[in-house]
């Protein structure tokens, strides 16, 4: 009889949760001891009126705590979902989670009622029917409903092509057969499609992760509802602000459009930190008629009676024009493919022919300059020099000191010429002339005719000059000209 009160007790008065497995078990079995021994005993009986009944609570099959009083709880939770629904009146709200209550009678309570609705309260999870979208088999966000959710996946697609191009695309499909040839200038919408599989599906989901059709449409393009944005602080530089954010220098350039490497920036000026992480691109497929010109060609045509180095036009180009229809692919309104589809020409281009002379004229130029020097190096370039304008190159240091006309033309001048010293002016008979000076020897004389790339005189330091080397200029119809623009090694 001891040994089965001692039982009775231990399993009564136990404060710890039952494994559920066991609850029913040993509830039997102490309700079953308890009879024996209170209808033996008088003592017993009178005992039994001490017994009070406590709760396990559990949620979703885990263990919160011990009450003494249902209703409490349940009004708790009934206060609890009023509120969010107050909050949430648009929303169809439901208690997500599992409440289960094991009874248990003991002679001491050990219920903690405050602690387990404090728990409660931070376990429980409200939730609203809804509808996701979802993307390659996983639900990426939740709208209040299917309506909604279609909306959104329309509105995505209305941020690339016009609603109307949307119902007569709708319309082709309905009602399929062969497309017309395009007009000129004209566009036509072929598919608009998805990049990935998507479908809608019946759902639960927190009131916080409802969205509304907008805020679903930035989500779907973005990855995120709002971009984050940063604002400059002194000191600084584009580089270490991208790379304080994990970004590289073009990824923040390329979100920040008004913004390049050399943009000063502004203290407190916002700057765009978030780079798109698209869930869903939307692809466009278009055919496009358009009118384009044809360049035209140049011919040449040698003459042998036109003195060489000129040309003449013997007629004017014109471009012609054609019409061409292209399949264009585009993805989030940038193209990823143009293919030409068709070709129809409307005006065909009229070629420019040009007459080149061939005729070689001792004392002409042929319009194109030799180096006149063997080999060298430029020891100073035309600009301002000791305050003064310096009018050519100097070329010093050259494999031998033999000067070279730089082109066929006539000695206008072979002498000296106070600073120059010894210098000599070739007309080249085409609007060019050219200057050789500070020459040792001279080897041409005024009025000859000398062909391009002739020795006319020897590298020297006459008149003022500092060292060996040669001053050539050149100008054309009488202004001073850059000699590098016309002559190279």
């Amino acid at each position: 009889m001891a040994f089965q009160k001692q039982r009775i007790s231990n399993l009564m008065s136990n404060n710890k949760p039952i494994k559920k497995a066991g609850i029913k078990t040993a509830l039997v079995s102490a309700i079953a001891a308890s009879a024996l021994i209170f209808s033996s005993s008088p003592t017993a009986n009178a005992s039994a009126s001490n017994l009070t009944t406590i709760y396990y609570v559990y949620l979703n099959d885990t263990f919160v705590g011990t009450v003494s009083d249902k209703k409490q709880i349940d009004q708790t939770l009934k206060e609890k979902v009023n509120t969010l629904a107050e909050a949430n009146k648009d929303l169809n709200l439901q208690l997500s989670s599992q409440l289960k209550y094991i009874p248990e009678q003991v002679f001491h309570s050990t219920a903690d009622n405050e602690k387990t609705i404090e728990k409660l309260k931070n376990f429980f999870q409200l939730q609203v029917k809804a509808s996701a979208i979802v993307i390659d088999g996983q639900p990426i966000v939740y709208l209040d409903n299917s309506s909604t959710a279609e909306e959104v996946i329309k509105k995505l697609k209305l941020q690339y092509v016009t609603e109307e191009q949307l119902k007569e695309l709708e319309a082709r499909k309905n009602t399929p057969a062969s497309l017309p040839a395009l007009k000129n200038n004209e566009t036509r919408i072929v598919d608009v499609r998805l990049s990935k599989n998507v479908s809608f599906a019946d759902a639960k989901a927190a009131p916080e992760k409802i969205l509304t059709a907008d805020n679903a449409v930035t989500f779907l393009q973005k990855g995120t509802v709002e971009e984050k944005k940063y604002q400059v602080k002194d000191g600084d530089v584009l580089g270490s602000i991208a790379n304080d954010h994990q970004l590289k220098l073009a990824e923040l350039l390329a979100i920040n459009p008004g913004l390049n490497e050399n943009s000063v920036l502004k203290i407190s000026r916002e700057i765009n930190i978030t780079v798109p992480k698209s869930y869903l691109d939307v692809i466009v497929e278009k055919e496009v008629n358009q009118q384009e010109p044809i360049p035209y060609q140049n011919e040449v045509i040698e003459d042998p009676n036109l003195p060489t180095g000129e040309t003449k036009v013997k007629q004017e180009g014109q471009d012609g024009l054609q019409a061409v229809t292209y399949k264009i692919t585009e993805q989030n309104g940038t193209t990823t493919a143009k293919n030409v589809i068709s070709q129809n020409v409307l005006k065909q281009p009229v070629k420019k022919v040009i007459v080149k002379g061939t005729k070689v004229i001792p004392s002409r130029g042929e319009g194109s300059f030799v180096w006149p020097t063997v080999g060298g190096y430029i020891s100073s370039q035309q600009g301002v020099r000791w305050n003064k304008l310096h009018k050519g190159i100097d070329i010093a240091r050259p494999s031998n000191r033999t000067i070279k006309a730089a082109d066929n033309g006539v000695v206008v001048s072979a002498g000296w010429d106070g600073g120059y010293g010894n210098k000599v002016v070739i007309d080249h008979q085409n609007g060019f002339r050219t200057v050789y000076a500070h020459m040792a020897s001279i080897g041409v004389r005024p009025g000859q005719s000398v062909e391009k790339g002739s020795a006319i005189g020897v590298m020297g330091s006459t008149g003022d000059s500092t060292g060996i080397h040669l001053h050539f200029e050149v100008y054309k119809n009488g202004q001073l000209q850059n000699p590098l623009n016309y002559v190279s090694m």
